[in-house]
């Protein structure tokens, strides 16, 4: 209890508590964006159960991870050599979460520009997912986060509960936007191909930073904030274009 007071009182706890919930929410754009567009795939009675569902699954696994700091830690450790290349757990972690993110978004473009395969999912009775399959691919993909940003954390405080108190908190933070967000993509559609454009982003810096080829975030999130700019530029283009018309 004292340990907990003193923690409380603590102002560097409070400012590393603050800085880690940042780092978190930033670092959780990526896995929002995927869960949105794999809600928007189910049926609509099923997508809010299933965004509250596997974000729900997924901050306990975060709570697990973190509870086992010594291991995921080990995780840096050089595991094997290839041509040349010393990889690691999280380096073999991080390439195939990028490759099953590079699969899962050109899956998506091909059924978005394949009217046909997409009516003949259609006629068969779904929108090609199922809430199973979308909360397992949730899941899968935060793992691959999730193992990422808490290296990044414990980098930058020692202390669990604040460590825990900043996943909470960002996790909540991402289950009241993930509504909104996926509700503002599929009622945009060119937003779509504009998301699984990042999502391919996103997976081919994962296999690069999985081979020792880091690229600053910064950049990549600079990237799609003036994209999502430009895109906002044409939505209102588009919608005074529509008002014009019906005016006439």
């Amino acid at each position: 209890m004292d340990a907990l007071i003193r923690l409380v009182t603590d102002p560097a706890a409070w400012v590393a508590l603050a800085t880690l919930i940042v780092m978190e929410v930033v670092l959780g754009v990526d896995n929002l964006v995927f869960v949105a567009i794999v809600s928007n795939r189910l049926p609509a009675q099923s997508r809010g159960r299933t965004r509250t569902l596997g974000i729900a699954l997924a901050l306990v696994m975060r709570l697990v991870l973190l509870s086992s700091i010594a291991f995921i830690v080990t995780l840096r450790r050089p595991l094997l050599s290839l041509f040349g290349l010393s990889l690691s757990w999280r380096d073999l972690i991080l390439i195939c979460g990028g490759l099953f993110l590079i699969w899962k978004a050109t899956r998506e473009i091909h059924d978005a520009v394949d009217p046909e395969a997409e009516a003949a999912k259609m006629a068969g009775g779904g929108v090609g997912l199922s809430v199973v399959a979308g909360i397992v691919q949730i899941l899968l993909l935060d793992m691959v986060f999730s193992i990422d940003s808490i290296l990044t954390a414990v980098g930058m405080t020692d202390k669990l509960p604040v460590m825990m108190a900043a996943v909470v908190v960002a996790v909540l933070l991402m289950m009241i936007a993930s509504g909104p967000l996926a509700a503002f993509i599929a009622s945009n559609p060119t937003l779509v191909m504009l998301a699984l454009g990042f999502l391919l982003l996103i997976g081919a810096l994962l296999i690069a930073d999985g081979l020792g080829f880091h690229v600053p975030r910064g950049y990549v999130y600079a990237a799609m904030g003036f994209s999502g700019f430009v895109e906002a530029l044409n939505m209102l283009a588009r919608r005074r274009r529509r008002a014009k018309g019906q005016a006439k």
